[in-house]
């Protein structure tokens, strides 16, 4: 394809340069469209540049987001390899997770979710507490047990933005770093007929809302309401050290902290180390609007619970925290696809603390979409009118 012009109208505008819409970009341009991405700020200068990169199979229950998740990572692993230069492609890591339990009672319930998850396909593996340390030789000595995950996986989320906006750029996309949009236009009948920036008007008949937690902003230009929320955690960075954690390791409260739907702090211990040297270690979670206020008190939770698990890090020294906001949506699912109530609008956003994970699926979805081209998994789940009490008359069959 050739380098598209300013002027050349674009097939489709995507809102945001995060993870979620660089892998838009990605698979919009591999199918043929002519792309435009517009954001106000940095690429990944968003919830992107706040996560963990986690590609995480192991904190998901059967159902919708598993299956999202378990493509997502098929795709991860090709982009590993297509998008590898000389610069070392994105820190994918085939590290693996290790969910541990605690006592008795949390092992049990974990034997039940992965019995669930291996029905669904997923390698989980029961590791028993005196096989632990083979694993993970600096774990605690008192735990009762853990299941290992061999699909888990990282990448460093700011790179993996960065290469696919660079691969979507090289592939004809035309990028707008420091430009907001401010109206998503629309035609006299409601269909979509481009965006506004601070800086020019952009016309378009598709528009992707992958503003993150913007994302609920960018529908209300549209007209397409959706309630997205932030739900902000914390990062501790500990000062480089020689490796330790070789898996991500966290408790199995993990996993119930990221169903919960509750705006109050929740806890977790969740810990691993980096190709750098630094661990890291997270994670919290509470809905407080957008206040980046640093908690003393979370951080306090976060250290004790990471010494909890690995008693060698008493002794290191956090070097930095950093904190970002998840877009909640209330059933825990992103919206994903196009929306019925303004025909050329399409979402993908709501991931909360997933994106990354789920950043390529999204984007291949979108791209089928799009495209008109049949969907690599069911998309009803994602729809992102679900929420609206009296959806458009579009959206009938």
């Amino acid at each position: 394809m050739a380098a598209q012009g300013r002027s050349v109208e674009p097939d489709v505008v995507v809102v945001g340069a995060g993870v979620v819409g660089a892998a838009c970009a990605y698979y919009a341009t591999r199918a043929g469209l002519r792309v435009t991405v517009v954001d106000r700020g940095a690429p990944a200068g968003g919830t992107t540049g706040a996560g963990e990169g986690n590609l995480l199979v192991s904190d998901k229950e059967p159902g919708p987001e598993l299956d999202l998740a378990r493509l997502s990572l098929r795709l991860w692993r090709e982009l590993a390899t297509e998008l590898t230069d000389g610069t070392g492609g994105f820190e994918y890591e085939a590290k693996g997770g290790l969910v541990v339990a605690g006592d008795d009672a949390e092992l049990t319930a974990l034997r039940h979710l992965t019995a669930l998850q291996r029905a669904a396909g997923v390698d989980a593996r029961e590791v028993p507490a005196d096989r632990l340390h083979d694993l993970e030789p600096h774990l605690a000595p008192d735990l009762a047990g853990a299941f290992h995950y061999p699909e888990d996986a990282q990448v460093q989320p700011a790179l993996a933005a960065a290469r696919l906006l660079r691969a979507a750029r090289s592939a004809g996309a035309d990028v707008r770093l420091g430009e907001e949009v401010v109206d998503v236009l629309t035609t006299p009948g409601g269909a979509i007929r481009g965006v506004r920036t601070t800086h020019t008007e952009l016309r378009t008949p598709a528009v992707v809302n992958a503003a993150g937690v913007w994302g609920g902003e960018v529908a209300r230009l549209a007209g397409a309401p959706l309630p997205v929320l932030p739900r902000r955690g914390f990062v501790l960075v500990t000062e480089p050290l020689p490796p330790l954690v070789r898996h991500k390791v966290y408790a199995a409260g993990y996993v119930a902290d990221v169903a919960s739907g509750s705006a109050a702090l929740q806890t977790s211990p969740v810990v691993e180390g980096t190709p750098a040297g630094p661990v890291l270690i997270g994670a919290s979670r509470e809905r407080v609007g957008f206040d980046r206020t640093a908690s003393a008190e979370v951080l306090r939770r976060l250290a004790r619970g990471a010494v909890d698990l690995f008693p060698v890090l008493a002794g290191a020294s956090a070097i930095r925290t950093y904190c970002g906001f998840r877009p909640y949506l209330p059933d825990h699912l992103p919206a994903i696809g196009p929306d019925p109530r303004v025909p050329g609008l399409h979402h993908a956003c709501g991931h909360e603390g997933a994106g990354i994970g789920l950043a390529p699926a999204t984007g291949l979805l979108l791209a089928r979409a799009l495209t008109h081209a049949p969907p690599d998994t069911d998309l009803a789940p994602f729809r992102p009118e679900r929420f609206d009490p009296t959806p458009s008359t579009a959206a009938l069959p």
